[in-house]
């Protein structure tokens, strides 16, 4: 299961939310072509804030993207649950100019 940034627990979600604090960040449209209790592959877009010339007045931008979730752990919250704990996008066309092509993340508690 994926934990998004408000503690819910979600299996297969359609959109998560990558920058938590300030919503510049996240993933939609997100169709997945396996999802299993050691690993999820899906695809969909990462939609991007490029904070030109500042956050506020910025635009979005969406690439896309394949999603891989892995590294299960349990879930201190809800101990008999295990929850991904890793999140690695692999841009499939354009990406944003300050990222590489493969990014990869710790996903919260």
């Amino acid at each position: 299961m994926a934990v998004d940034c408000f503690s819910h627990a979600r299996i297969r979600p359609h959109d998560f939310l990558l920058a938590c604090g300030d919503g510049n960040n996240g993933l939609t449209t997100l169709r997945w072509s396996t999802w299993g209790p050691t690993s999820a592959v899906g695809s969909g877009l990462d939609v991007l804030n490029d904070c030109q010339p500042y956050c506020a007045a910025g635009k979005f931008h969406a690439y896309p993207v394949t999603v891989k979730l892995d590294r299960p752990e349990t879930w201190q919250q809800h101990p008999p649950l295990k929850h991904f704990t890793r999140l690695q996008l692999v841009y499939t066309d354009r990406k944003p100019p300050e990222l590489p092509r493969n990014v990869t993340y710790e996903l919260w508690e």
